[in-house]
């Protein structure tokens, strides 16, 4: 349990992350998740990371029963850091991340794809951001990079998901593929990546940041101000004690 690092091949590191039952990460699970990718990102000999996952699907979010069980607030500025921390590591990867997503990819998980450079999917996959049914908000900032403004506007205000073959269609998911084929059309990818010259991808990567339209952590960062609010305020409370006692899987 936890997040590990492998080379399945040659200039590819592979980052999982298994987090049971859902993936719905800690707060510790965040960073050391952060760590990972920047790791990865410095050793001279990566050219690509993977990001995968273990278990029932790629990503849950955050831990919000870590949350119920504290009186305070520290939980909830804990996984606010920690988030920022590790969707960052992915946008700031000194080399290109391939997100390889089976199952759901909610919340917390629409951060770290949002900010990947492609994504490799599984039939089975599902996007999106129950924020608003779990007393929380953000991450608006990564679903506005996989869908359309007006599309993006509708999913969060419904909670609503859209599948892999329909992010497909608006060109941010490189490929579609049976479940049991996602890890090696990840590294597929990962592979003519990393086929390029090292020092190239890497400058690549700066400038392709570089003229990015939108500062994604300043954006973000100005989101989860009013996730604060929200907590301040006490409706946050009062819609996250109603999650898991309506038929909800965890």
């Amino acid at each position: 349990m936890g997040v590990s690092t492998s080379s399945p091949d040659k200039g590819i590191a592979l980052v999982t992350v298994d987090f049971p039952p859902v993936n719905a990460l800690p707060v510790k699970g965040w960073y050391e998740l952060a760590d990972a990718l920047r790791a990865a990102g410095r050793d001279p000999g990566t050219r690509c990371v993977v990001l995968a996952a273990g278990g029932r699907g790629f990503n849950a979010g955050v831990d919000i029963k870590e949350m119920q069980r504290d009186s305070g607030h520290q939980a909830l500025i804990g996984a606010n850091r920690g988030c920022f921390e590790a969707f960052a590591a992915v946008y700031e990867c000194e080399v290109p991340v391939v997100a390889a997503v089976r199952g759901f990819c909610l919340g917390g998980g629409i951060g770290l794809v949002g900010n990947a450079d492609a994504i490799v999917a599984a039939e089975d996959a599902v996007f999106g951001l129950p924020e608003l049914d779990r007393g929380a908000l953000g991450a608006a900032t990564h679903l506005a990079r996989l869908v359309p403004q007006h599309l993006m506007r509708a999913l969060y205000y419904t909670s609503r998901t859209a599948t892999a073959a329909e992010l497909h269609a608006h060109g941010s998911v490189w490929r579609v593929v049976p479940a049991g084929e996602l890890e090696d059309a990840a590294l597929d990818l990962a592979r003519e990546i990393a086929r390029k010259d090292g020092y190239l991808l890497r400058l690549a990567k700066a400038a392709i940041n570089g003229i990015d339209p939108v500062d994604v952590r300043r954006s973000y960062r100005f989101e989860q101000g009013f996730t604060f609010e929200a907590n301040l305020s006490g409706v946050a409370d009062r819609v996250r004690d109603t999650f898991g006692k309506a038929g909800e899987d965890r």
